[in-house]
């Protein structure tokens, strides 16, 4: 029964739970499909309320925009009406512009055939006159050009002379007048005093008793001292004095001092002549090491070979005219220096080779040649500068100057040699010398003038054109120059120049 019970029961109660749980799950759906119903119609309501809203907005833009488009398109019309228009009017001015190239054209070609026709009537008209006038003139026309033309050229000529005349004759007025300036200027800072030398040297004496102690027994000490000396010793009534006679001044000061050492000493015998000798030899060579250093401070000169400052230092017992060639040195070197350094050149060279110019001088002597020759050799030997050494070569126009430098050294020489005082010779001698270099010059046939010029070292010859040519005047120089060689002494060189000119004279009246 209790099982009965229980199995009663529990299908009473599998009833009862099914009923329930059929009923309460459909009102909860029943329920839940009503709330989902209304989600659904409010979200369609939403969405055809959207919907609405998005087609009026879409309608407001499309109208917006159909009212722009209308407006571009308006502007738009305008402008091409603006544009076609312009168009037409620029078609007109075309249609106007040809019409008038078109009826100018036409009126060119009939000029074109006019001109034609005129050039026709030219030509014939031009080729009547030609043959009249070969008829008359009796010339062709090539002739006739080629006279045309000469006369052209020469007027040309002519005319391009003068031209070039006159700017040489102003060129040279002012580079004249710049020259003074330079050479004056230097001159006025370079100014020295000039001392002449002359050939001999006044010894003094304590006593006249002297004098027989230096002629000696049967004048064996003033043989002895003239034959190592080299210079006369004049004795003669001249009180308390004698005299040293010779043309080297560096003998003739080496016997100087040699003559007071014995005079001071008191001794006078051979022996003691030939050691005051040789000691008055060697203070003098120390004398003269010493000028050449002395030279080379005062100008500035530095790197001289000590050769060439020993052989520089001879040149203080060297003289030409009485001036002492030193000196004369060291003057042209501040000229040239000066001059170079208004000019904007190598001072440093200008100076050396104007300190060095001479330095042939003092060997001249004992090498054959001229001393700028020998001078430029030397300097070239002992390893100076080709600049310096042309310099030298070219002082005396032996060689043409190639450079500045060279040029002003030469201009330095020839101021410092004629400046007054420089040189002494007397006067009578000195025109009696000119006198016999004109004389010489105007013996030979065809000369018509000489002029003897810078103291007597050229002397310039005008010839007669018609008389010599430019071979015969190369042939005269050198004939002069000989004879003058053979006739004349003279120191130096004399430079001979043989002028030959044509000259036409015309007068416009």
């Amino acid at each position: 029964m209790y099982i009965l019970y229980a199995i009663v029961g529990i299908i009473v109660g599998v009833s009862v739970g099914y009923f329930l749980r059929k009923y309460v799950g459909e009102a909860k759906i029943t329920s839940a499909e009503s709330a989902a119903h209304k989600i659904v119609e409010d979200a369609q309501k939403e969405a055809e309320t959207r919907t609405r809203e998005a087609i009026i907005g879409i309608k407001d833009e499309i109208h917006i925009l159909r009212m722009d488009a209308e407006k571009e398109i308006r502007e738009r019309r305008t402008e091409l009406q603006r544009l076609e228009k312009r168009v037409i009017q620029k078609e007109e001015m075309l249609d106007k512009k040809i019409d008038q190239i078109e009826k100018r054209d036409q009126f060119l070609k009939s000029k074109e055939k006019e001109l034609v026709d005129k050039e026709g009537e030219l030509e014939t008209i031009t080729k009547q006159q030609k043959e009249a006038l070969e008829r008359i003139s009796g010339l062709s026309v090539e002739e006739a050009r080629s006279i045309f033309l000469k006369r052209v050229e020469d007027e040309s000529k002519r005319e391009a002379a003068v031209l070039i005349k006159a700017i040489e004759d102003k060129a040279r007025e002012e580079g004249e007048k710049r020259a003074k300036n330079i050479v004056t200027l230097a001159i006025q800072r370079c100014s020295a005093d000039h001392v002449a030398e002359t050939a001999v040297s006044v010894i003094p004496l304590p006593n006249d008793e002297m004098k027989g102690r230096i002629i000696g027994r049967e004048g064996r000490n003033i043989r002895i001292f003239e034959n190592l000396t080299g210079i006369n010793l004049i004795i003669d009534d001249t009180p308390e004095a004698v005299i040293l006679s010779s043309f080297d001044p560096f003998r003739r000061e080496v016997a100087r001092l040699t003559l007071e050492k014995l005079i001071t000493d008191g001794r006078i015998h051979p022996a003691r002549i030939e050691e005051m000798y040789e000691k008055s030899k060697e203070e003098v060579e120390a004398e003269i090491r010493e000028a050449g250093e002395q030279a080379i401070f005062q100008t500035d000169v530095h790197g001289l070979n000590p050769e060439l400052v020993r052989v520089l230092g001879r040149l203080k017992f060297r003289t030409s005219y009485g001036q002492n060639v030193l000196k004369h040195s060291l003057e042209v070197a501040h000229l040239a220096g000066v001059m170079a350094s208004e000019l904007g050149v190598d001072v440093k060279i200008a100076k050396r080779a104007g300190l060095l110019h001479d330095i042939g001088k003092a060997v001249d002597h004992e090498i054959e040649g001229s001393h700028a020759q020998i001078g430029a050799d030397l300097a070239r030997r002992l390893r100076e500068s080709v600049p310096v050494c042309h310099a030298i070569a070219a002082h005396h126009e032996e060689i043409q100057p190639q450079t500045i430098e060279a040029v002003l050294v030469q201009a330095a020489d020839a101021v410092s040699a004629a400046r007054p005082g420089a040189r002494r010779e007397t006067l009578e001698s000195y025109i009696k010398r000119l006198e016999k270099l004109e004389a010489i010059a105007e013996s030979y046939k065809g000369v018509e003038r000489s002029f003897a010029m810078q103291a007597g070292r050229e002397i310039r010859i005008m010839v007669k054109p018609d008389e010599i040519n430019d071979i015969e005047s190369s042939q005269l120089a050198k004939e002069i120059a000989k004879n003058i060689e053979e006739e004349l002494d003279y120191p130096g060189q004399i430079k001979v120049i043989v002028i030959r000119e044509n000259r036409a004279i015309e007068y416009a009246k």
